[in-house]
């Protein structure tokens, strides 16, 4: 089935809110009428400003990171219901550097996950694992692991809000990135999971993201493959120019299948009439045939 192509940035601790603004004026005509969908993960300090610069447009703007709690007494922490009146659409959890740089576990970002569903942010899950797990063949244990407990107990209607990274540790900020084959691999597992928690038909409809070293150059070949709905991109969505790039390259692939579902869509109404025309054709009521056998014939007159 078609999904919706998701391009997002997510710029770290990087701009001040002036530099945000700036950034957004200059990426805005270079993204306009794109047809994948345009995020951008911004510093605590430039949500509002940036979603005042990007409303009325297609640029969704989005947090990084948030806390489980609705409030309290967490000093330097920040809720979601407070991301959302700054204007944010989105968060990010789980990213590979509040795992392994700050410590956060699988059971904090699962509450993180429904903390945000409750608070009516977005969330955008990140998963995946380090170069020591997938040399030691554990990525399909870690995956589960991750996805299942950051998972457990989002209602199956909330399930349409998720979206997913997969992100391998090892491919981020180092110029390497996985293979075609391994990535759709991946990816193809991560939506089998989610399958098991939410059943099939709803596990095709959530979006699942490639992050790791992604640039124009490979963006494009990515967002191509079967079960990759889209790109999270670090350092590269830092340049408005590059980003656009990325977004167009991801778009094209959007766009194609947008035409190729109309196809389908369309070839398969074209033989259902021509189908049903045949079978009109053919049918012949009892009535009209009882008509036709029982009409007297008239002789000719010598």
């Amino acid at each position: 089935m078609a999904r919706p192509m998701f391009v997002v940035g997510n710029w770290k601790m990087y701009k001040t809110a002036r530099e945000a603004t700036d950034y957004i004026e200059d990426l805005i005509p270079l993204v306009e009428g794109s047809k994948a969908n345009i995020f951008l993960s911004v510093p605590f300090t430039s949500i509002a400003p940036a979603a005042q610069y990007a409303k009325d447009t297609n640029i969704a703007i989005g947090a990084q990171n948030m806390n489980d709690a609705r409030e309290g007494a967490f000093t330097g922490e920040i809720a979601g219901l407070m991301l959302k009146e700054a204007g944010a659409a989105f968060v990010i959890l789980g990213h590979s550097e509040r795992r392994h740089v700050f410590g956060e576990t699988n059971a904090l970002i699962h509450r993180k996950v429904l903390r945000a569903l409750q608070d009516d942010l977005q969330p955008i899950l990140c998963v995946g694992e380090t170069l020591k797990e997938r040399e030691a063949g554990k990525t399909e244990k870690i995956l589960k692991e991750q996805i299942f407990t950051a998972l457990d107990g989002v209602p199956k209607e909330d399930a349409d809000s998720l979206i997913l990274a997969y992100e391998p540790v090892w491919a981020i900020g180092t110029g390497k990135t996985a293979t075609d084959r391994f990535i759709q691999e991946a990816h193809a597992f991560i939506r089998s999971c989610l399958s098991e928690l939410f059943g099939k038909k709803k596990a095709d409809e959530i979006p699942i993201l490639y992050g790791g070293s992604v640039k124009p150059e490979n963006a494009g070949e990515i967002a191509a493959l079967k079960d990759v709905d889209g790109v999270l991109v670090g350092g590269a969505s830092l340049d408005p120019k590059t980003f656009a790039e990325i977004a167009r390259a991801s778009g094209r692939q959007a766009g194609e299948t947008t035409r190729e579902t109309s196809a389908k869509t369309s070839a398969k109404k074209k033989a259902a009439a021509s189908s049903a025309s045949e079978k009109k054709k053919k049918a012949v009521s009892p009535k009209s045939r009882q008509r036709k056998s029982t009409k007297p014939r008239t002789e000719k007159k010598e």
